[in-house]
């Protein structure tokens, strides 16, 4: 007889390419994901993989057997959610992923709050302003502003947000307010880099739609936290989330500024691999993390705005 997760093993170790990130994943040892898939194809009597040091590939007959199985998991999660278990499934490793400052203020100790909740649970996090490939890093949930274009991942909308322009109140004192595009030209500005991908341009809002605009850096960098630090301590102007500095807003470390440099939103959303069936700890934490962020979101996003000048 077929053991379910086995099968449930099987899955995960396509989706994943690898048979020990599966393991790892369902809270199992290589060795004992290796034996597991060795007795689910025993009880089958056919070979569904092709092990090698790099890869997996599937055989014919293991084709067949991952469409019907994706199946039968998504049928059983489904039930198992209906009636209140998944709860019981709540285990093995979740890996999650976040902006630095948006990480370190919300995603984290939210994370580990859910994390206390289910203690069969293992919580990897991983904050970086890099775009990470969610298959390459084995991230089962990464939190972004702006929603995606890689078809094999999907979004959900988590919470709604703003960006704007904000500086110190002394850099401000020093060297005034831009209400202009023009005027960013007069300014010491901070600047995100990413490796290969060199400076992020600001994009502003027109009426003619979104469009980039040249700004010289004084000073760039490759997170958004050292970035905002960078403006707290007056050295420039920064382009940031309404979430990032809501708590320097509060404290009179940073003034969000209005005029006509007007940004185009970049609400935050869940981004996750595309299955046809969901692990419940990544659907529960999803929905926790949601659930949070709105209760913030409120609070968030007036203490910016009411705060513009």
């Amino acid at each position: 007889m077929v053991d379910f997760e086995d099968m449930r093993l099987f899955v995960r170790a396509v989706t994943e390419g690898s048979l020990s990130a599966a393991g790892r994943a369902l809270g199992w040892s290589p060795a004992a994901a290796s034996k597991r898939l060795n007795r689910l194809e025993q009880a089958l009597g056919v070979r569904l993989l092709q092990r090698s040091s790099r890869r997996l590939s599937l055989t014919e007959e293991g084709s067949i057997y991952f469409e019907r199985a994706q199946a039968i998991i998504a049928d059983v999660d489904d039930a198992c959610s209906a009636v209140g278990l998944r709860q019981l499934e709540v285990r093995g490793q979740l890996h999650v992923s976040a902006a630095v400052d948006m990480g370190r203020q919300y995603v984290g100790p939210i994370a580990a709050d859910f994390a206390a909740r289910h203690p069969a649970l293992r919580l990897r996090l991983t904050n970086s302003d890099a775009m990470l490939d969610l298959f390459e890093h084995g991230v089962d949930v990464a939190v972004r502003g702006g929603t995606m274009v890689d078809s094999r991942l999907i979004s959900r909308l988590l919470t709604n947000n703003f960006r704007v322009l904000c500086a110190s109140p002394d850099y401000l004192a020093r060297r005034g307010r831009p209400s202009r595009i023009e005027d960013l030209a007069q300014h010491d500005c901070l600047m995100l880099h990413r490796p290969g991908h060199g400076i992020l341009p600001w994009v502003v809002q027109t009426p003619e739609g979104s469009r980039p605009i040249r700004v010289d850096a004084s000073i760039t960098c490759d997170n958004g936290d050292l970035m905002r630090a960078l403006a707290v301590a007056g050295h420039g102007l920064a382009f940031k989330s309404a979430w990032d500095i809501a708590e320097d807003v509060r404290a009179g470390r940073l003034v969000p500024l209005s005029g006509d440099v007007i940004l185009p939103d970049a609400h935050i959303y869940a981004i996750y691999p595309s299955r046809s069936y969901l692990p419940a700890r990544i659907r529960l934490f999803v929905d926790h993390l949601q659930q949070e962020l709105q209760r913030r979101e409120r609070d968030v996003l007036d203490t910016v705005r009411n705060a513009m000048i």
